[in-house]
């Protein structure tokens, strides 16, 4: 059974349109939305376990540009 999460991030770019645009274009991504508080966006993705989870999370979100911070939330 596949994995859902919310991860929330930390955002430090100058253009926001481009780093969401990079975020969504992730096809583990199946929601991305900017948001206002105490951080900057919030995407829900799933992968297939825990492990590939984590690697989701450090391969890919991190790299995108912008993507300062995050904190997974796995969902129930």
């Amino acid at each position: 059974m596949a994995i859902r999460a919310f991860v929330l991030m930390n955002l430090v770019t100058s253009d926001l349109s481009s780093t969401m645009t990079q975020l969504r274009e992730i096809k583990e991504v199946k929601n991305a939305n900017a948001v206002i508080g105490p951080y900057d966006c919030i995407a829900e993705l799933e992968a297939e376990n825990m492990d590939e989870l984590g690697k989701l999370v450090v391969d890919k979100l991190l790299k995108v540009e912008g993507v300062a911070k995050t904190l997974t939330c796995v969902r129930l």
